[in-house]
């Protein structure tokens, strides 16, 4: 296997609106996506950056594709995946979406009721169709860190997984720094403490080289 000269990277997160001003979201800022593209470029890839609504300028020489909702991102990476032979899901989608977005401005209701519906699983979707593409994935839990990333790594047939824990004391969203375990398909564990996204991307592609090297000697 050749190295991977194509990098799909998302970022971000989405908007899924419940009226033209409202909608439903995360606090995610796409920091993490963007250094990872950063330092793809630095590593002479060719990076596709697909980022939901973010404050952050893209970095230079990557072909930036904004979205805004999880199914135009859906979209974007299926326009993309084939062209691809590493893709890096660390956009923070919305799980759920409205089922009746309301064209026309919500008035104040006592009581209102919301209904939901599942968004798609785009990394997963993406997973059937794999073949000898390289695929990471990122996990934000608030318990059974380790427990829940295998789970996830496992169902959506990830070479490695970044997981790192949230709560009400310790937010990582924004933050220059992060705290987080890194699980590959073989089970082995690497946990980083109060490492710069900056070096943690780096790390990332420390990681997907390996992976390369390893898929060479096979």
């Amino acid at each position: 296997m050749t190295p991977p000269k194509v990098v799909l990277i998302t970022s971000g997160p989405t908007w899924e609106f419940i009226d033209p001003v409202r909608f439903i979201s995360n606090p995610s800022t796409g920091r993490i996506g963007y250094e990872l593209a950063r330092e793809a470029v630095s590593r002479n890839f060719r990076v596709i950056l697909i980022s939901g609504p973010t404050r952050l300028i893209p970095p230079k020489n990557v072909r930036f594709i904004s979205v805004v909702t999880t199914l135009e991102m859906r979209k974007t990476v299926g326009r993309f995946f084939k062209q691809a032979d590493c893709l890096i899901m660390a956009a923070a989608v919305s799980d759920y979406r409205a089922a009746n977005p309301r064209t026309q401005k919500i008035k104040i209701k006592q009581p209102m009721s919301l209904k939901l519906v599942r968004n798609p699983d785009i990394l997963q979707k993406m997973s059937k169709n794999k073949g000898k593409r390289i695929l990471v994935g990122f996990a934000l839990e608030t318990r059974d860190l380790v427990k829940n990333a295998r789970l996830k790594l496992d169902k959506k047939g990830l070479d490695f997984i970044v997981a790192n824990k949230t709560d009400i004391r310790q937010m990582p969203f924004g933050n220059n720094k992060i705290s987080c375990v890194i699980i590959d398909k073989f089970g082995n564990e690497k946990k980083l403490k109060n490492i710069s996204k900056r070096k943690l991307a780096g790390v990332i592609f420390d990681k997907i080289d390996t992976i390369t090297q390893r898929h060479s000697a096979a």
